[in-house]
């Protein structure tokens, strides 16, 4: 399944920090869990080009969610049921053994397509089998649903039982919903309800969904397609939103809030969660649907972002950097109470890879920017509460636009930002906000410069490099 050509000949956009594949084409991230001591972490895959094409699970692995490891890859499309995809699904551990669940993606001769989900089973977390009885569930022709979009397993335990959340969207193609399914053994399923369906603009097909339990609460994420920006506070024609409720076991409905975007940012897609002592972590595909990607010229396509910790304040879903990240750092740059009337560069503050944290003073601010390589600008507006991603210069190959976010009002507003080679992720106020965005700079581009309107003022500033925590690809 590995014997490929294809390699990547230039790492200059490649990421240092993030999980990538060595070579191809990747999308959304699967199978993310813990087994045999190990994390485990799969990814939307083909291995033979840098285009979207019959999809495999890679497959990485760590020991402390910061150092990856390649793997072979996991899963092929070798069978009738998932011969032209293994699609997106989810990964859980019973009887000490990994059970991998995906939608097996066929086309008909006549037309149209079979989506039908699927069991893969390993018991060294490596060699993965799969099952006999797959397909394990196929659509009901009673339910008001698709048969062709019927994807994206995400399976959880709670009462001794696994409940699987499904994506799907109405027969008529009208509404996205989730639909719910109930099994004893992770073989058999059987149809519960649809917990909620899309209203309004909330698109015609809800795909990736993902479900944890934070405290007392629910959470669902789920990544909806056919959305129209226009006049809404959703960005793109697909996204990533989630809500916070309550799911009824026994009727199957979850009753929840408002859905609000899960990062404001370009670039980030169907996330993918993992629930382990007692925290809620999860990774996205940092990449959007119809971006240019410019690294194709490379051999490698798509990135995912780092692994940010999900948690709820105020019913409020808040994202985080995992703690473990701050074993990369290096070479600690420190500033403190500074005061700047004009753009200034701060002295080994700079470079193409790093971690740059700042506290602002909001108030006496009142409107600055951080130019980060020349290709983005991170805006804030005191008065407004308004904090923008511009990318008007995202390198030579001229992705452009601006993505704006409000955020609470604050004495002190912190900022702390991820560079990799291709990308950056701002996290602000200690997550409540998030933006994430890829950017194509020249390898020179190296400067962050802070930009007052009038007078800028720091408490603190801190920057590190950070170490090599992914495989380089062989060249």
């Amino acid at each position: 399944m590995e014997n490929t050509d294809l390699k990547v000949t230039s790492t200059r956009w490649y990421p240092v920090y993030h999980i990538a594949a060595p070579a191809g084409w990747v999308n959304d991230p699967n199978g993310f869990c813990c087994f045999g001591g190990q994390y485990h972490f799969f990814y939307q895959h083909y291995p033979y080009g840098v285009e979207w094409g019959p999809m495999h699970w890679g497959h990485v692995v760590s020991r402390d969610l910061v150092n990856w490891e390649h793997l072979p890859i996991a899963l092929a499309p070798d069978q009738e049921y998932d011969k032209d995809g293994v699609f997106s699904g989810c990964g859980i551990v019973k009887d000490n053994k990994l059970y991998l669940l995906y939608t097996g993606h066929a086309n008909l001769p006549e037309g149209g397509r079979l989506q039908r989900q699927c069991l893969a089973v390993s018991e060294d977390g490596v060699n993965f089998e799969k099952s006999a009885k797959n397909p394990i569930i196929v659509a009901p022709q009673a339910v008001d649903m698709s048969t062709e979009d019927f994807r994206d397993p995400k399976v959880w335990k709670h009462g001794g039982k696994y409940y699987m959340v499904l994506g799907s969207k109405t027969a008529d193609g009208s509404r996205g919903e989730l639909l719910l399914y109930e099994s004893s053994d992770l073989e058999n399923w059987q149809f519960k309800n649809v917990p909620t369906q899309s209203v309004g603009n909330q698109g015609n097909m809800w795909e990736c969904p993902n479900y944890a339990r934070i405290g007392n609460q629910d959470v669902l994420i789920m990544s909806p397609m056919g959305i129209n920006p226009e006049g809404n506070k959703f960005l793109n024609n697909v996204d990533v939103i989630y809500s916070v409720g309550k799911l009824n076991y026994k009727t199957g409905i979850f009753t929840h809030g408002d859905f609000e975007l899960l990062d404001s940012g370009f670039e980030f897609y169907a996330p993918q969660l993992m629930q382990i002592d007692g925290r809620t972590i999860f990774i996205g595909w940092l990449e959007m649907w119809g971006a240019p990607q410019p690294e194709k010229a490379d051999g490698w396509a798509g990135q995912m972002t780092i692994p940010r910790e999900l948690q709820i304040k105020n019913g409020k879903v808040y994202s985080v950097p995992i703690k473990e990240l701050e074993s990369l750092r290096r070479d600690e740059k420190v500033f403190e109470n500074v005061t700047l009337d004009k753009p200034t560069k701060l002295d080994g503050v700079e470079g193409a890879v790093g971690e740059l944290l700042v506290t602002a003073y909001a108030a006496k601010s009142k409107k600055f920017s951080i130019n980060l390589r020349g290709t983005i600008k991170l805006f804030y507006d005191a008065e407004t509460n308004i904090f923008k991603l511009i990318r008007d210069a995202a390198g030579d190959e001229g992705l452009a636009g601006e993505r704006e976010v409000e955020i609470s009002p604050c004495d002190k507003l912190k900022l702390r930002v991820y560079l990799d080679k291709s990308s950056v992720e701002v996290f602000i106020n200690d997550g409540e906000a998030v933006l994430s965005a890829r950017i194509y700079p020249d390898e020179s581009a190296q400067e962050i410069v802070f930009e007052p309107e009038e007078n800028l003022t720091l408490k603190e500033v801190k920057f590190y490099k950070l170490a090599q925590s992914v495989p380089a690809p062989k060249m």
